[in-house]
């Protein structure tokens, strides 16, 4: 998971936009189940280790360029007993890909995920850290409302 320190340096040199967050940033060694799509947890959505491993088979696809977490506002940095302690809060999952959207709704099984499916995506104009996007290549979010 992103350290306190390298995630308040992001943010400063940011001007406090929110970062996308790799998977292994994001999922790595995080065990707040509630962390991501908390309204659909213990109520069928998989396990934060279970889509884990789901979207790293799809970020090696050769037409997947990359796949990341965005975050919620309600990312914090917390003071836990007199320690700063960072709360990741995912919003949703985008994937820079040439797929359409029908196609990777299919591949991640939005059904499965407990998702409300997969939208079109810019996330360069909300977040900092997005990747190059491809040439031919556009961005898809995997939603939960």
């Amino acid at each position: 998971m992103i350290g306190l320190d390298l995630f308040r340096q992001i943010l400063q040199e940011n001007r406090g936009r929110l970062p996308l967050l790799t998977l292994e940033e994001f999922f790595s060694g995080n065990s707040e189940e509630d962390s991501i799509a908390p309204n659909r947890w213990g109520y069928g959505r998989p396990s934060l280790a279970e889509m884990w491993g789901m979207l790293r088979g799809v970020e090696l696809r050769e037409n997947v360029a990359w796949v990341r977490v965005s975050l919620h506002d309600d990312t914090e940095m917390a003071d836990a007993g007199g320690e700063a302690v960072l709360r990741l809060v995912g919003e949703s999952i985008v994937i820079c890909t040439d797929l359409d959207a029908d196609v990777l709704e299919e591949i991640v099984d939005c059904e499965w995920l407990c998702s409300d499916g997969v939208v079109a995506s810019d996330p360069a104009r909300w977040f900092s850290c997005v990747p190059p996007i491809p040439r031919g290549f556009a961005c898809r979010e995997i939603v939960w409302d």
